[in-house]
């Protein structure tokens, strides 16, 4: 089965540091391929604990977005299980090069342990087992930050990770399943995120066949997520739901 397993759904410090929603990432298992994309805290014991369980050594390749510790922080754990502990060399790690050097988030000792590290740049494609991705435009995010296209046989998945709304965002993401972080419900200039306007501008230019909202702040889930995405169903046409912590969607079912 094609699917894409969200071992959580918190955004922003305060959701995370207090667990209000899990912040495990996201597994996405794709053309017999399985990558694992941004573990942030409790990524491993989300793997563990998720029924049916997921085995880490049967992960093809690990993909950071940013080095923020609510993507990042178990990225070292999660290669030493990919590797079973180090023991078997295998997997690509795909991270910004700021996750690498200066302060890395990504520790050199594991790094002997992949068979790969690939630096993600701005218009750069990639191959993981037998999926493709591509890091279309940098984000606008105080760190080095990337979204994702992830092309399958018959797939293609869009994931609008972490930043500040720009002019042209909207037209780099097109995929079928469109994923998009909304930390905010209301714009902050201050905060680098997205907010509920910026979402609907993206999910009103796009019209993709599924939207997935995740990646939830405080002021998001005050307001209540799956309210909201009803909402924006009834507004624009277009299958909108809110993520749920352990929440399973099965790919296949929106092929291009």
């Amino acid at each position: 089965m094609n699917k894409i397993k969200f071992l959580g759904t918190a955004g922003a410090r305060f959701v995370v540091s207090k667990q209000l929603r899990a912040s495990g990432g996201i597994w996405l298992t794709l053309d017999d391929t399985n990558v694992l994309i941004d573990p942030g805290p409790g990524s491993l014991v989300r793997c563990l604990a998720s029924r049916p369980k997921l085995n880490p050594m049967d992960l093809d390749g690990i993909i950071l977005t940013h080095r923020h510790l609510d993507h990042a922080n178990d990225i070292n754990i999660m290669i030493e299980a990919m590797t079973n502990g180090g023991f078997k060399k295998k997997g690509v790690v795909f991270a910004p090069q700021d996750a690498l050097e200066g302060d890395p988030v990504i520790l050199k000792y594991v790094r002997e342990h992949v068979e790969k590290i690939e630096v993600l740049k701005e218009k750069g494609n990639y191959d993981v087992g037998n999926i493709s991705f591509s890091t279309p435009i940098g984000h606008i995010h105080g760190v080095e930050t990337y979204g994702l296209n992830i092309f399958g046989k018959n797939s293609f998945i869009s994931m609008v990770t972490d930043s500040k709304c720009f002019e042209g965002l909207e037209s780099y993401y097109q995929g079928d399943i469109l994923i998009i972080n909304v930390v905010l419900f209301e714009e902050r200039k201050e905060i680098p995120h997205l907010c509920l306007k910026d979402v609907e501008k993206i999910i009103s230019a796009n019209k993709p066949k599924l939207c997935i909202l995740t990646h939830f702040g405080m002021t998001m889930i005050k307001q209540k997520p799956w309210e909201i995405a009803e909402k924006l169903t009834k507004k624009y046409g277009v299958k909108v739901i809110a993520a749920r912590d352990g929440m399973e969607i099965d790919i296949d079912q929106y092929k291009m």
